[in-house]
Parts: C-alpha cells; structure tokens; sequence
C-alpha cells in the first residue's frame, strides 16, 4: 500500500536521537552510507547491523517502522541480489543454466548486497523519522554554505530538498485516495498481468499530476503572500546548536571506521 511508505515522515520524540543536532545526524548518515562498503565480511557487517540496531534503540522508534520502510523496495532489492547471484563468479558451482551461473561468490555477494541495502535504508529511515523536515534544510543550508563562494544557490536548493522530502508522503496518501476511488468505480490494480497492472496504474497519473500542479500552486501563492524574498538577509527563527554529545557521536563513528578497516578480511 502507497500509505506505508515511511521514508520523508517524522515521528515527534525526545529521545537521544531527536535532541541531536540536525547537521550531525546529517553527516552521520551520508558517513555511514560511505563506510558500509569498508565491510565484505560476515564480521564487518554483524558490527555495522549492531551498530544500525543500538541507534534505532536509542531513537524509541518501533522497529516496524523501518521494516515498513523496506516494503515499498523490497522488490529492487531482491532483483539487485539476484543479478549478483547469477552473474558473479567464483568459488563452488551450485547451479548452472545456459548464461546464468550460481556461484560461492555469488550468493555471497548477494547477501552482502542485500545487508548494504537494508542497513542504507534503515539509517536513511532514522534519520527522516527523528529530524523536522525543516531542521534539515537548515542542516542542509548549513552544510553546503560554503558553496556560495562560487554563487551556488544554497538556499534555494536546500529549500527545493526539504519541500520535496515534506511531501514525499503526501504525494503517497494522495495517490493511495486516488486508488480507492478507483477501486470504487470497478477497478482492479492487482489483477492481470505485469502489462495488465501497468496499465491500471496510467489512470493514477493525470489525477496525481493535476493534484501535485495544484498543491505547487498553492505553496507558491503561499509564499508569496507572506513575503517570501529567499535567502538574502533572511534572519533564522531556529538556530542551531551543536553539543558535546553531537561531537561524541562523530568520534564513535570514527572508531567505528577503524574497527571495520581492521576487520576486513
């Protein structure tokens, strides 16, 4: 179901991970996203799912939130997992079929890819769930701030991320109204099919497009009438602040990077 879509929603807490700042929460993401190819062991990918679980026990998000969250992918990831399987070579032949081999190597790898997925969108996952979307554009201003010495418009791109991120879920509970109201009118999406149920889904689009044009619209007229300027000479009403805990959690990450470097095999 579209509504089950996790990833661009925020769940209110006070918990360690909420009370982070935005900008460390935002380089430990994209830090661990880096470091989880150091990993190409069983060892090194135990650490960083002990690692990814602690995190998610520190946030007091229920895990089947994150679960939910790889519902929508799951059907890329296992066809990622399978072209490795199938075309990786090396080690003991298990099965063999024209062009298509599975391999020692290649289940290995399969699986390994398929652990580098989840541990991604898990992270990714926790960070949109315990982060304001507006606390992470102005993580995301803050960070590329340097930018502007070479006129790069950081406002304004921060701006498009978060309003894009904000509405990712509404973009899905509207496309899950427009469903239901097609399943009222007779209208089978699971039936038939690949060709049959892609073509049930072309109805979906105009409504939805029409709908996002509208809701564009609407934000713009918004803005506009409150005096929206962009960034220049713009004061901030949130104001960030990074603590020592924030710098805690960078050293772990660096420790971490360590222990995963010596750990590969």
């Amino acid at each position: 179901m579209m509504n089950k879509l996790i990833f661009g929603r925020y769940i209110p807490g006070d918990s360690f991970i909420h009370r982070m700042d935005p900008r460390a929460k935002l380089i430990a993401s994209f830090y661990f996203i880096g470091i989880i190819f150091l990993a190409n062991n069983w060892q090194t990918y135990g650490i960083l799912a002990i690692f990814t679980l602690f995190a998610i026990f520190l946030s007091k998000v229920n895990i089947r939130f994150f679960i939910r969250g790889i519902k929508p992918l799951i059907w890329l990831i296992l066809f990622t997992v399978a072209l490795q399987m199938l075309f990786t070579q090396g080690g003991e032949v298990y099965f063999k079929w024209g062009i298509f081999t599975i391999t020692e190597f290649g289940v290995t790898n399969g699986l390994f890819i398929f652990c580098r997925f989840v541990l991604i969108i898990f992270m990714s996952t926790l960070l949109t769930l315990t982060t304001p979307p507006l606390d992470l554009s102005d993580a995301i201003e803050y960070l590329l701030r340097p930018l502007k010495v070479v006129r790069f418009p950081v406002h304004e791109v921060s701006l498009m991320l978060s309003i894009a991120l904000r509405f990712v879920p509404t973009l899905m509970d509207e496309t899950e109204k427009i469903m239901n109201a097609q399943r009222a009118r007779g209208v089978d999406f699971g039936e038939g099919n690949l060709i049959q149920k892609m073509k049930a889904v072309v109805p979906l689009l105009i409504p939805l497009f029409v709908s996002s044009f509208n809701r564009a619209e609407d934000l713009a007229t918004a803005m506009e009438a409150r005096g929206y300027q962009g960034g220049d000479g713009r004061t901030k009403y949130r104001i960030l602040h990074w603590q020592v805990t924030d710098t805690a959690v960078m050293l772990v990450f660096a420790v971490l990077t360590v222990m995963l470097i010596f750990m590969r095999s």
